[in-house]
């Protein structure tokens, strides 16, 4: 029980980290898209801005459960060499919602992947609505 408390704080943590990245990020390619007047550039840019910001929020995930399995003991992922990359890799299958299976939690570590899983659906969703408001904004014809 206490793994489970414990890894909710770790998510929670790292939830709010990544809808703070996510809203400035949101919020810098808005001013810009206003400043800039080639609808093409704005679009590219959006684009471009929103995956790096989905790639840091997946490392940010990734380090949460590096973090938790190695520091603070909280679960295991069951990788495959224990290195770095392979928690890059789950991060990323769960933020996706791809869900391979491949690579499975224990423990406290499956909220850590629930949360992740729901923070990286919410995202996504985010960015594909402010991609087509955008869009709808600077592509009527």
């Amino acid at each position: 029980m206490l793994a489970f408390l414990s890894a909710s704080t770790v998510a929670g943590f790292v939830l709010v980290l990544c809808l703070l990245l996510h809203y400035e990020a949101m919020n810098l390619l808005e001013r810009i898209s206003r400043e800039l007047r080639r609808h093409r550039w704005v679009v590219l840019i959006t684009m471009g801005g929103l995956m790096l910001a989905h790639i840091l929020e997946i490392w940010l995930f990734a380090a949460a459960f590096y973090i938790a399995e190695h520091v603070l003991g909280l679960g295991t992922v069951s990788t495959p060499t224990g290195d770095w990359l392979d928690y890059v890799y789950y991060s990323a299958v769960v933020y996706t919602t791809l869900g391979f299976g491949d690579m499975v939690p224990s423990a406290g570590l499956r909220m850590l992947t629930m949360a992740e899983a729901l923070t990286g659906f919410s995202l996504i969703t985010w960015s594909a609505s402010l991609t087509f408001l955008q869009m709808q904004r600077l592509w009527r014809t």
